[in-house]
């Protein structure tokens, strides 16, 4: 029991940390370290509560999805086109950097954890200054779409917060607000899917030995991490409105200096 409690600990953390931007790779690792698990596979475990989150974002935006799919499929709505354009635009670097560096993505997942601890403190420092941002008022340009690609590539060192530092990418080229939330959640999607399904077919062509009880623990995460998150995303597009990224910042320089002096 004590095993499937730690478990949904990291599912809830990732489900949180996902879309409260605190980097949830981050707390994944760092609290995986803490509670001793996944010890063989820890970037398995990242992907499968990742994917869980993906899949509560569908949940929350499915009314969005669906009517993207619909407009671009009946070729009826040119901005649904332009949006799902602007997406595929923000997915080229992490596609790229996915394809050619997969095996160093792989090693910064290892015994990662002071360089979590001081991406903490960078991506706490970029939250805080985000209140320089006041005034939202354009929308999502081909070019801004590349920008958040490009913002959300860095995002894959584990400790700099993706959901954090698209977001502040986007208030700081003045996108509105809600449509940064928006596309920061949505721009995720199609990597987060490619990722697993590539992970999967490694582990399962390498051989790499998963027994029962591991499949039950990443199982028993996925369930934690897809609850949270359905509750995450609907609070934090309410954070982003209201402009409160800093106490998130607060939060990660803070924690990130603690460990950096415990660990």
């Amino acid at each position: 029991m004590i095993e499937e409690l730690k478990y949904i600990i990291l599912g809830l953390i990732q489900g949180l940390a996902e879309f409260f931007p605190v980097s949830s790779s981050g707390h994944v690792l760092l609290f995986a370290n803490i509670l001793d698990v996944a010890e063989n596979n820890p970037l398995l475990l990242s992907i499968t509560v990742h994917f869980a989150t993906t899949l509560s974002t569908i949940i929350i935006y499915k009314k969005r999805i669906s009517n993207l799919l619909i407009g671009v499929c009946k070729y009826q709505c040119k901005a649904d086109i332009q949006f799902l354009i602007k997406l595929l635009i923000s997915m080229i670097p992490i596609v790229v950097i996915g394809f050619f560096f997969r095996d160093k993505i792989d090693i910064l997942f290892k015994d990662a954890q002071q360089l979590t601890c001081m991406m903490l403190v960078f991506t706490g420092c970029v939250l805080i200054l985000s209140q320089m941002f006041k005034k939202s008022t354009n929308q999502i340009s081909y070019y801004h779409a590349l920008i958040l690609g490009l913002a959300q590539g860095l995002a894959i060192i584990p400790g700099v917060s993706r959901s954090g530092i698209t977001i502040v990418t986007a208030l700081g080229h003045k996108i509105k607000r809600v449509e940064a939330a928006e596309f920061s959640f949505l721009m995720v999607l199609l990597p987060i899917i490619g990722i697993t399904i590539i992970e999967i077919y490694t582990v399962y062509s390498l051989g790499v030995s998963i027994d029962v009880a591991e499949i039950k623990s990443l199982v028993i995460a996925f369930c934690a991490s897809f609850i949270s998150g359905l509750f995450a995303c609907k609070y934090m597009i309410r954070v982003v409105q209201r402009n409160n990224l800093k106490y998130f910042g607060y939060y990660c320089f803070f924690i990130g200096i603690l460990l950096i002096i415990i660990l």
